[in-house]
């Protein structure tokens, strides 16, 4: 696992083991912090053909990759269905490729428009609605910045912009149909909007530097309206430190009229290896670590997105947390970047992109053809494309 997950789940980990001593002892190999750096050392390890593991923490993009290359059992014969209709709308998303049911998830992340309760009686509906609001604010003299929001050329980038090209009624990439979208009208228009916000000032210029915690930092001392983040942003947001305290709403990205919000999917979940020694105790182990005792544990101490519908349901837990409702209902729109195992290749190409156009090297059109082309390229490179 890497490191966040391995220290959150330690005490899990500690009673699954006091349950189950003398039968099956859980050992968690603790990973770096960084996403793709455990992702390096997972695959360099499987290289070698003689894995030190059983199980792996996955990231949601990585399945396809990890089962091209024939790395991942099958999952379908030890969760029945009616554990799988007990994950909650969107949890589901992610953990199938080709059919196969490959990953149990532990974690539901998914893509967030926190609002400033105090400024507005109800969040912006449609990107003009963002708009609108944020100019008469900063004119107001209310506040500096409209929206804040992760513009570094990195993987929250990508990020972002799928929910923009959804929500303006396009679509990045299909790997069914092989249909790229991003030099189409919906995919221009979701780059040309992007760059608009900065040129308008409506996100400072500085955005094209953020990263969540950068964004986290600008709307939690009150220099924006609107921020883009994950869940794990709220518990921050409710902290003594914060200007913003009290004061924060949730909802889904915005859409154009007419078409559907989307919220990316950021899950992490829980692989068994080809090859494993133990694949029946490892499965017990994902069990419990996903069990519903588990998901409240790791909700109510580290704020990690539920995937149990009842979870969800649980009036106690909503009581006290009222943010679980907004996330529960934003977790219905949840959109998985393209099922691809060239997927790390295309998203490099879009964060490129894109980059430059918000940083001022290329025009909105000129900068999504080099994008579509680009992609084009990777694909009929690795033999992908239509």
């Amino acid at each position: 696992m890497p490191a966040p997950f391995a220290d959150s789940t330690a005490e899990l980990v500690k009673s699954f083991n006091q349950q189950h001593q003398g039968r099956i002892h859980l050992n968690v190999i603790r990973g770096p912090l960084e996403t793709e750096a455990i992702s390096d050392l997972a695959i360099s390890s499987l290289l070698l053909g003689d894995t030190p593991f059983d199980g792996l923490l996955m990231d949601v993009t990585w399945v396809p990759k990890y089962a091209k290359a024939g790395w991942l059992e099958s999952l379908d014969s030890y969760f029945t269905n009616e554990e799988v209709n007990a994950l909650a709308t969107g949890a589901s998303e992610g953990n199938h490729y080709q059919g196969s049911l490959l990953r149990w998830p532990l974690t539901a992340d998914i893509g967030l428009l926190y609002w400033r309760t105090d400024l507005m009686d109800q969040p912006p509906q449609t990107p003009q609605d963002l708009e609108n609001i944020s100019k008469s604010l900063q004119s107001s003299g209310r506040i500096p910045y409209g929206y804040v929001w992760q513009g570094k050329q990195y993987e929250g980038l990508s990020c972002v912009f799928l929910e923009i090209i959804d929500g303006f009624g396009g679509e990045w990439f299909s790997p069914e149909t092989g249909r790229i979208g991003l030099d189409k009208p919906p995919g221009v228009a979701a780059a040309q909007w992007l760059d608009e916000l900065i040129q308008q000032g409506i996100s400072p210029r500085a955005v094209t530097n953020y990263m969540e915690t950068e964004a986290l930092q600008s709307f939690k001392s009150g220099q924006a309206a609107f921020m883009r983040n994950w869940p794990y942003a709220w518990a921050e947001l409710q902290k003594n430190d914060s200007l913003v305290r009290n004061k924060v709403g949730i909802t889904t990205m915005v859409a154009q009229t007419g078409h559907q919000p989307a919220a990316t999917l950021g899950s992490w979940g829980l692989s068994l290896l080809k090859g494993s020694a133990n694949p029946e105790s490892t499965v017990e182990a994902f069990k419990f670590l996903t069990s519903e005792e588990s998901q409240y544990y790791l909700y109510t101490k580290y704020g990690y997105t539920p995937t149990q519908r009842a979870v969800f349901n649980d009036q106690n837990l909503l009581k006290n947390n009222p943010s679980l409702q907004s996330i529960g209902e934003a977790l219905s729109y949840a959109r998985s970047r393209p099922e691809t195992p060239l997927y790390a290749q295309i998203s490099d190409v879009l964060q490129r992109k894109l980059s430059g156009t918000l940083t001022g090297m290329t025009e909105p059109p000129a900068g999504m053809q080099q994008a579509e082309r680009s992609t084009s390229q990777v694909l009929e490179a690795a033999g992908a494309a239509p």
